[in-house]
C-alpha cells in the first residue's frame, strides 16, 4: 500500500462503562473486562485482549501506529457514560494526535466543555427523543466559539429535517454527520445530502463496517455506497471513520479502512481525500507523525 495520510474521524475512548440508558444498565463485567452488560444482555464490547475494561488513549495509540493512522477524532455516546473528564486529560496530553469531543445537554454544560479544552460536542441523535430545536442555544454557542458538532442521526425524517434547519441557522458551525448517514437504512440519501445544506458540513463513515457486518470484509456494498455518496455531494465532503474500538471485535483496525483498496470504485486521489486529507482540512490537524510500515512477524 502506498503511504498516505490517514485520519480517523470517528472513534471512542473510555475509562470504564458504568451508566444507564432508558432504564437499562451498561456496565463493564469482571473478571472479563472486555465484555459489558448492554441493554439486558452480555456483549463483547472490546477485543478480548483488552481485559481490564479500560479503552484508553495509550492502547489506541498502539493500534493507530500499527495501522499508520496519524490522528483521530474522539466522539462520545451515551452508552459509554460521560467521559468529559478523561477526554479533557487526553486532549491536553496528546493535542497533535487527538481531537476530542465533549458531551453536554445544557448551555452551562456546553460552556464547561469548552472551558475544559475539548474541541467540540457530540450528540447521539439516534438515541435522543428531544427535538433538536431544544439544543439551539448550545449550537449557537458552539458556532460562536468555533466548536465542531458531531451528530449521529436516526431514521426519523423529522429529525433529519430539524438538522437541516440547525445547519441553516448556524452556517459557520462545522458539522460532522456520523455513521455515514445510517447507510443501510432508508435515511441514507437524506442524511448524506445534508452536506449540501451548508459549506461546513461533512459526512463521516464511523460504523460503516458495523452496518455492513453481515456482508463482512471487504465490504463491497460499503464501497458502492461511498461511491454513491461521493456522486451525490462530492468526495471532498466525505471522511473515513472507524468507530473504534467496538468494530475491531470483528476485524483488525487496519481492516476498517484497507477494504477501500480492494476495489477500483474510488480513484487513488479520492481514496487519499476520503482517508485523511478531508479530515485534516476540516479539523485542522497539524504536526502529524511519520508512521513507517512495520512488517508483521508472519510476513
Amino acid at each position: 500500500m502506498e503511504k498516505q495520510l490517514i485520519i480517523d474521524a470517528h472513534s471512542h475512548l473510555w475509562l470504564r462503562q458504568n451508566t444507564e440508558v432508558d432504564g437499562f444498565a451498561i456496565r463493564t463485567l469482571h473478571p472479563n473486562g472486555s465484555r459489558s452488560i448492554f441493554f439486558g444482555e452480555e456483549r463483547q464490547m472490546l477485543p478480548p485482549f483488552m481485559i481490564d475494561g479500560r479503552n484508553t488513549a495509550e492502547v489506541f495509540f498502539s493500534n493507530m501506529d500499527y495501522a499508520q493512522v496519524g490522528a483521530a477524532v474522539v466522539v462520545q455516546e451515551v452508552i459509554d457514560g460521560n467521559q468529559n473528564a478523561y477526554l479533557s486529560e487526553v486532549q491536553a496530553k496528546y493535542p497533535d494526535r487527538f481531537f476530542c469531543m465533549g458531551m453536554a445537554w445544557t448551555l452551562d454544560e456546553a460552556k464547561a466543555v469548552q472551558k475544559s479544552g475539548l474541541k467540540g460536542i457530540a450528540f447521539p441523535g439516534h438515541r435522543m427523543k428531544e427535538s433538536l430545536h431544544t439544543f439551539m442555544p448550545i449550537f449557537k454557542f458552539m458556532e460562536e466559539q468555533g466548536m465542531v458538532l458531531s451528530m449521529c442521526l436516526g431514521e426519523d425524517p423529522r429529525q433529519i429535517a430539524e438538522m437541516a434547519e440547525v445547519i441553516q441557522e448556524c452556517p459557520r458551525m462545522k458539522v460532522a454527520i456520523g455513521h455515514f448517514g445510517m447507510v443501510t437504512t432508508p435515511a441514507f440519501e437524506s442524511q448524506v445530502k445534508l452536506a449540501l445544506k451548508g459549506q461546513n458540513v461533512m459526512i463521516e463513515s464511523g460504523g460503516i463496517t458495523w452496518l455492513f457486518n453481515s456482508e463482512f470484509y471487504p465490504y463491497p456494498s460499503a464501497i458502492r455506497c461511498i461511491r454513491q455518496a461521493a456522486d451525490w455531494v462530492g468526495i471532498d465532503r466525505l471522511m473515513w471513520g472507524s468507530d473504534y474500538p467496538r468494530t475491531i471485535t470483528a476485524i483488525t483496525y487496519r481492516m476498517s479502512y484497507d477494504f477501500l483498496f480492494r476495489s477500483n470504485l474510488l480513484t487513488p486521489e479520492e481514496q487519499a481525500a476520503f482517508l485523511g486529507q478531508n479530515a485534516q482540512r476540516f479539523y485542522g490537524f497539524k504536526n502529524l507523525p511519520e508512521l513507517p510500515y512495520i512488517k508483521n512477524m508472519s510476513e
